[in-house]
């Protein structure tokens, strides 16, 4: 068994868990969606609720000692947060869970970043805590390739996982929407034209903007 540290939170502190995949993705988007209130969909984010629901109608099944459960409520007091997986197989020994496998589903395809490994990572720290159990992986499966991803929960991605928490817990301690930074993963975001990166991510990319209008 996984020591666990000291619980830190209260039930009205927790976050959303899928706070932390918007996190360490962008900070500025986790502050617009999960403080501002913003949202914009668009054809990614649509394709990923269809994924999720399709996912979630499936249901529980049974197969020998496995039960593979669907939309499953999870929290952590430890780390402060609440959610809910797509998909955990738990492994039974008569009415005990020994194991458990949690999978997150996600519809494009693996990304360099390592939000979803995060926020997989996070559901299995959960699920650590609620049955006092050892959740040595899980998978990402992305529907672009229908394929599952194996994730490993080694000491490094726990600890950026645990990291990413307590930025999370700062940036809504702080209120405080952080600037925006442009780069090319902001080519994909739904809420581009409300976060508007090449305008406010300094004087000299609201300059050229404004110049490239002017000109065009």
């Amino acid at each position: 068994m996984r020591p666990l540290g000291p619980i830190s939170f209260s039930e009205d502190e927790l976050l959303p868990l899928s706070a932390l995949q918007h996190l360490v993705f962008c900070p500025r988007q986790c502050a617009l969606i999960h403080l501002e209130g913003v949202w914009d969909s668009n054809q990614y984010t649509a394709e990923g609720d269809i994924l999720h629901a399709r996912v979630h109608e499936l249901g529980c099944e049974t197969r020998g000692d496995t039960r593979i459960a669907r939309n499953v409520a999870l929290r952590s007091l430890r780390l402060g947060l609440a959610g809910v997986a797509d998909c955990v197989a738990f492994t039974h020994s008569g009415k005990q869970i020994i194991a458990a496998f949690p999978v997150e589903y996600k519809r494009g395809r693996p990304k360099l970043h390592r939000a979803d490994e995060v926020q997989l990572c996070a559901q299995a720290l959960c699920i650590e805590e609620m049955l006092h159990i050892t959740v040595p992986n899980g998978a990402l499966f992305y529907g672009q390739t229908r394929r599952r991803l194996p994730v490993e929960f080694d000491a490094a991605l726990r600890s950026l996982t645990h990291a990413a928490a307590a930025q999370l817990h700062q940036l809504f301690d702080s209120r405080c929407t952080p600037p925006a930074v442009y780069d090319k993963k902001c080519r994909l975001c739904s809420l581009i034209n409300r976060c508007l990166p090449r305008v406010t991510s300094g004087a000299a990319s609201a300059r050229s903007y404004l110049a490239a209008a002017r000109s065009s």
